[in-house]
């Protein structure tokens, strides 16, 4: 193999760090994770140690360039994918001032209430793309000004996880588009902070981060870094974007008519257009991804981790069945769904156990199981999680038919992906064709393959097609489809009811918990 053939694509997740080796075709040579804390010490508090995310990133690049037997000139660039809407506090000399406060946080609850209703904040989202949510870093610094307004005030700037790797690395503050749309504070015709939003949020432009082309390249790490990595001083890093976009990108849902989405810890839905487009009723985001490419979609707290929550809180039995046969729980639990019928004999799921973001965009959401009766059983239950991440998703994707039209083809991604089961359910609760391919390492795919085309080794990200591998295919299951459009219908009218009992709930928890 050539010596200069390798790119690694990093993607800076929520619950993770991992990297991978690449060769210049899309394929796999190394991959390496390093899992992290998140620390919760109460119910609306997600933050995360910065200095040991940098670790990590540090330590899975180590780790597939020694994996891979890469040489130290042999990698092309190394390309970042992140997740979005964290904020670090830090001081002058770059150190932190508090922990990274992650999208999951929702101490900026109240404040993002009075930014919709006092402060002009659905124009501010038609220019920003990033829906009004705690999860936003626009609320969280009118949360941080309004409640600790002397560590406000002494902050050097405010910035995301993946400006503070690249400030380590490189002693620069720089911000992707992508990563700034997520911002709530970038105004997408402009490609600058929108002075709006940075008057509410009660900063200026020098305390936040230069603002770059999402293929922006920066050379000249810190040696000491340089030399950890196994890597010259002089190997690009590729800014890159973040893991939403990056995901659509890995694949290959770029092409008009073609949605993406991904189911991991949370989930998404997702699919590119040529310009920026937000929602005059608010329901969807508009991040940056490269020129001329823009992906809009909608965001769910609740993907993966709902699945993980029924394996630890509701199936302990059927966990320690699973290690006794030497199996994952996980496949145990989709085998016991398999066995009842499609809408679990009318036992309907609302999976808000961590509020909700798209659609219904409300921090207090709860969850629920609705049409509970006598002949349901804990099999019925475990379905009916099941089908409740996808529903919920459903009712994203049916907003997202309202401004671009009706989809062709459905690209899906993630962990849940490995499950046959949880993909023919897609493909029914949609009522489309569902392929899903072949590699699950879409955001790292998707930064890589932007890393090539950031340093002039391909002409176009349309090569993704060409590198993702084959894919399984679902077509939808007639009799199922019926099934699911009459509950579905239930599902979204619940929801919508509950909004006042929602805001209820949540403060009695928040007062007696």
């Amino acid at each position: 193999m050539m010596a200069s053939s390798y790119v690694i694509g990093t993607d800076i997740g929520t619950t993770s760090t991992k990297s991978v080796l690449f060769d210049k075709g899309g394929r796999v040579i190394a991959t390496h994770t390093i899992e992290y804390p998140l620390y919760s010490p109460k119910s609306d508090v997600a933050e995360q140690d910065p200095d040991e995310i940098f670790r990590a990133v540090v330590g899975t690049i180590k780790e597939v360039v020694a994996k891979g037997g890469a040489k130290r000139e042999g990698v092309l660039c190394v390309s970042f994918s992140s997740a979005m809407h964290s904020v670090i506090a830090v001081d002058g000399e770059g150190r932190p001032l508090t922990r990274c406060i992650t999208w999951a946080d929702n101490r900026s609850a109240m404040w993002t209430e009075r930014i919709k209703n006092e402060m002009n904040g659905h124009q501010i989202y038609l220019r920003t793309g990033t829906p009004l949510h705690p999860m936003s870093p626009l609320s969280k610094l009118v949360w941080l000004r309004n409640t600790d307004p002397e560590l406000f005030g002494r902050t050097h700037k405010f910035i995301s996880i993946k400006e503070y790797v690249f400030h380590q690395l490189f002693k620069r503050y720089v911000i992707d588009y992508s990563i700034a749309s997520a911002t709530g504070m970038f105004n997408l015709t402009q490609l600058n902070w929108d002075a709006e939003a940075l008057q509410v949020a009660g900063v200026t432009p020098d305390r936040l981060s230069e603002p770059v082309p999402t293929t922006y390249a920066m050379e000249g790490i810190e040696e000491n870094w340089a030399a950890e990595m196994g890597l010259p001083a002089s190997t690009p890093f590729i800014v890159g974007a973040s893991d939403g976009v990056l995901s659509n990108l890995g694949v290959n849902a770029i092409e008009p008519g073609t949605v993406a989405v991904t189911i991991g810890t949370s989930g998404a839905i997702r699919a590119v257009t040529d310009k920026p487009v937000t929602d005059p009723k608010g329901r969807i985001f508009c991040y940056a991804l490269a020129d001329d490419m823009w992906v809009i979609g909608g965001p769910v707290n609740n993907g993966g981790m709902i699945f993980r929550w029924l394996r630890d809180q509701l199936c302990s039995a059927e966990t320690e069945t699973a290690k006794r046969l030497g199996k994952d729980p996980y496949d145990i639990l989709t085998e016991i769904a398999a066995r009842v019928p499609a809408g679990a004999d009318g036992l309907l799921f609302h999976p808000y156990l961590a509020g909700e973001r798209a659609p219904l965009w409300d921090a207090n959401a709860r969850g629920s199981f609705f049409g509970l009766g006598l002949q349901h059983k804990k099999e019925h239950m475990i379905r009916a999680v099941l089908e409740g991440v996808i529903f919920n998703l459903f009712t994203v994707y049916m907003a997202l038919e309202e401004l671009i039209g009706h989809p062709t083809k459905i690209q899906a991604t993630g962990g849940f992906a490995r499950s046959e089961l949880w993909r023919q359910m897609m493909a029914d609760i949609f009522e489309q064709e569902v392929h899903v391919p072949e590699s699950f390492e879409s955001s790292c795919l998707g930064a890589a393959i932007l890393g090539l085309y950031s340093i002039g080794e391909v002409d176009s990200l349309h090569v993704v097609s060409s590198m993702m591998g084959t894919s399984h295919k679902h077509l939808p299951e007639q009799g199922n489809v019926e099934k699911y459009k009459e509950l579905s219908r239930i599902y979204v009218r619940i929801s919508r009811l509950l909004t006042s009992e929602y805001k209820e709930i949540a403060a009695y928890q928040k007062k007696w918990m």
